[in-house]
Order: structure tokens, then C-alpha cells, then sequence
């Protein structure tokens, strides 16, 4: 395919329409701005620390050369858009009744929003500088965040997520291509120094080193991506987390800098904003389908959800949720089942857990359930 025309003013008459468009950066790289990225790619999942999202590994090569994904690419586009909070979202993992949803999802789903402002983009770019266009938000095997620092819009941190200076750690990323060449923009220099608050923060040692994740411990990757029984070893350390983790973010000092969020969609839903546990207990599928519509929590559906909900109510010492907690000791899904004896004991302890253990563990219960009830009996293992 023959390459598109460029008017020499494109570039500003791109940042220009970005930003008209809602879009706080963007950044230009080329189809191999990814550089070492993509042999990094290959070591985290040969290391098996991508758990089971398999889907990383299925797409492995598309996901490492953008030329595989799209041979006929010569631009890719990186945009921005904050979701910065009004508040400290650590503040909210004081209240343990309430569950802590990550501020991300806490307002209209994302991909949405953003999808719907780059094909706005695209379609301009299209008519201004000719050349094919496919836009990616999230869906697609594209690594948004390498190729994000090697168009400029911010550098990786420590903790492996984007860090810009200009809007800290709180921003979404879309991505367009093109057949178009653009001129590239430099990448950003690393700017973290010697600080390590995101690395020490972190409630599972879910960073090997500097850098590095291992998403297996990531607490995000076990409330979201998850989709088993969530390993006993994390569970006290997750606390009220019930929809993934800020931790590693809202300490970065880079966020001193960062902008509230401009789009109304993601400002925080009452359905959604650290909702109490009691509410959530009570959520049956159709239930959890009306109260999250439209929110990216939708996707886990709804017995990985209150499993989570289980967890922050094991993790609450909040008596008052024992009777709900209880009533899930006979949902039809095991792995609810299974979470509601693990909070079961943590709330009431003793004799009435023993007298509900007679109660819900037939002979023909399954073996993950089993294993909670007996790994309870005898001694609270906290």
C-alpha cells in the first residue's frame, strides 16, 4: 500500500483536534517504537507470571510487533485521558464495611468513552492526511504502555504502570494507527530516581524486583482477572478490595501534578464508589447485571464479584454481616460457597461457624468447599 500524503502542518493540527476531542496527551512512535518490550513480553510469560490470562500468551506475537498486528502501519498514536480523583483513594481502605473499588472503574466504563473520541480522530485524521486508520482501546493485543513512553506521553515506573508529569498515574490510553507516517516524538526519560514508595506499598509483594510484576500476587489481577479461588495466602492482605488496587498509584509523588478528570462519565456512581459490603452480599446475577450496567465490574460477573465482597466482609470484623455472609453458605456457585466459609469464620468464629459446618457440608459437596470447611475446623488460621 502506497503511503499517505502528510501536510506539514498535521502534527499540530493533530494535537490541536486531540485536545478539542477531550484527550489530555499525545504522543507519536513508530511500529517499532516497542524496542525491548517485546522480549520482556517473552520473559514474563515464560516466568508463568501472567497467571491465567491466557489470552497474553495466545496473541504473544501480535502483542510484541505491531507490524504482526497491522503489516501496513507506519504511525501509531498514544493518547491520554485523566481520571484523576478528587481524593486520596486510600482513604477509603479505612472504612472496612464499605468495599474499595479502584477509581478506574468506578465511573462509566472506559473503553466506551474513549473509543467513541478516537474513531472521532481518526476520521478526522483520515480526511486531513488520507492513509487507513484502526484505533485500540484496551481490547486488542497492543502493549498501550511501552508504546505510550516511546511516543513520549510518560515513562514506566517501577511498579510497570505509566507515569507522566504532567498528569501523575491516573490516565487511560488509546491508541490509534495509521498508514500515515507522522513524524515520532522522543520517548520520556525515566524520572522515578530512587524512589520505591509504589514497590513498599504494595499489600502482596507483587513486585520481584524493581519493574518487574508478578501478577499472580497483584491484587488487581486476583479481584478482576482471577477467575478461581483466590489463594488464602492474599486474602487478609486484600482487606475491603473488592474491584482491583491503587495502592502502587496513589503514591506516587508524580501525583501532585495530576489533573482531576474532565469527563463527566468517569466521575464516581453511587453504585460503584466503595458501596457497603451489606449491600453487595445481597447482589444475585440479575441483581449485579442492573447495578453495574455500563461499568467495567460487569465483566467479572457476578459470583468472582462476591467472592471479592466475601473477602473484604472476612477481612471487616463487622458482626452485622455474619447473617448475610451465612446465607451464601448455599449460593449455587462454589466459589462463592467456598469464600463464604472462609468469612464465616473470621466474623463469628467458634460455635456457631461448627454448627453451620454441619449444616452445609453434604456428602456430595464439592472438593474446593470441602477444603475451606476442613481447613477451618479446629483453630482459626488467620
Amino acid at each position: 500500500m502506497g503511503e499517505a500524503r502528510q501536510p506539514a502542518d498535521i502534527k499540530v493540527r493533530l494535537r490541536r483536534q486531540a485536545e478539542a476531542l477531550g484527550f489530555d496527551a499525545l504522543g507519536v512512535t513508530t511500529p517499532d517504537g516497542l524496542g525491548p518490550a517485546g522480549e520482556r513480553l517473552m520473559e514474563f510469560l515464560a516466568e508463568g507470571r501472567h497467571g491465567d490470562m491466557v489470552w497474553m500468551e495466545t496473541h504473544a506475537v501480535r502483542r510484541r510487533d505491531v507490524r504482526a498486528l497491522w503489516p501496513d502501519a507506519r504511525s501509531v498514536l498514544m493518547l491520554a485521558v485523566s481520571y484523576g480523583p478528587e481524593r486520596d483513594p486510600c482513604e477509603a481502605l479505612v472504612e472496612r464495611s464499605n468495599g474499595v473499588v479502584s477509581v478506574y472503574a468506578q465511573g462509566r466504563d472506559y473503553h466506551d468513552i474513549i473509543k467513541s473520541r478516537l474513531k472521532q480522530l481518526a476520521r478526522w485524521l483520515q480526511a486531513a492526511a488520507g492513509g487507513e486508520v484502526k484505533v485500540f482501546v484496551d481490547t486488542a493485543p497492543v502493549m498501550e504502555k511501552p508504546l505510550a513512553a516511546a511516543a513520549g506521553v510518560g515513562w514506566q515506573g517501577k511498579h510497570t504502570n505509566l507515569v507522566s508529569r504532567r498528569l501523575g498515574s491516573w490516565f487511560f490510553l488509546g491508541a490509534i494507527m495509521t498508514t500515515t507516517e507522522i513524524a515520532a516524538d522522543g520517548p520520556d526519560a525515566d524520572h522515578c530516581g530512587s524512589c520505591r514508595r509504589c514497590l513498599d506499598i504494595c499489600p502482596t509483594d507483587a513486585f520481584p524486583a524493581p519493574y518487574q510484576l508478578d501478577a499472580r500476587r497483584c491484587i488487581s489481577y486476583l479481584t478482576i482477572e482471577h477467575k478461581g479461588h483466590i489463594a488464602r495466602e492474599f486474602r487478609t492482605a486484600m482487606g475491603n478490595r473488592i474491584y482491583g488496587c491503587d495502592d502502587c498509584l496513589a503514591v506516587c509523588p508524580w501525583n501532585k501534578f495530576a489533573i482531576a478528570a474532565r469527563e463527566a462519565g468517569f466521575v464516581a456512581r453511587s453504585s460503584s464508589a466503595n458501596p457497603p459490603l451489606a449491600e453487595l452480599l445481597e447482589l444475585d446475577d440479575a441483581k449485579f447485571r442492573a447495578r453495574f450496567a455500563g461499568s467495567p465490574i460487569k465483566r467479572t460477573g457476578r459470583d468472582r464479584f462476591v467472592r471479592n465482597v466475601l473477602i473484604a466482609a472476612g477481612n471487616s470484623g463487622d458482626a452485622a454481616l455474619a447473617a448475610p455472609v451465612e446465607a451464601l453458605l448455599g449460593d449455587r456457585s462454589p466459589l462463592v460457597r467456598a469464600m463464604a466459609v472462609w468469612a464465616l469464620r473470621r466474623i463469628v468464629g467458634g460455635e456457631r461457624y461448627s454448627c453451620q459446618r454441619q449444616r452445609y457440608l453434604p456428602g456430595e459437596a464439592d472438593a474446593d468447599v470441602r477444603v475451606e470447611w476442613e481447613a477451618e475446623t479446629g483453630q482459626d488460621r488467620r
